[in-house]
């Protein structure tokens, strides 16, 4: 899906890491939720209240998911999902595209 249609987007940007990684929360008609955003290159660690669907739409990362040791690499075109109440870990190699749903 390349557009999401008779949603509403909250003017409001979401900002972290000081910039490195900004989103805008989109809410649609049944209430569900999802963040588009930009990640610029550089190393994050975030927790998830609720489990989340990360869709890389450009970019390049690598991603460290909860429970593991691994790094596991993850370009545009590709996903990752995180389960609710746990954290994870990226390294941004490129700026990267994501759209975010909350499952």
């Amino acid at each position: 899906m390349s557009e999401f249609n008779n949603v509403t987007v909250v003017k409001e940007a979401n900002v972290y890491f000081d910039g490195g990684v900004t989103s805008r929360t989109v809410i649609f008609a049944d209430g569900s939720k999802k963040t588009l955003g930009i990640m610029l290159p550089g190393e994050y660690g975030f927790n998830t209240g609720a489990a989340e669907l990360m869709e890389i739409l450009s970019g390049d990362l690598t991603v460290q998911l909860p429970g593991s040791s691994e790094w596991v690499a993850v370009k545009g075109g590709e996903a990752f999902e995180v389960p609710e109440n746990s954290s994870f870990k990226l390294k941004v190699t490129a700026i990267t595209d994501y759209c975010c749903s909350f499952l």
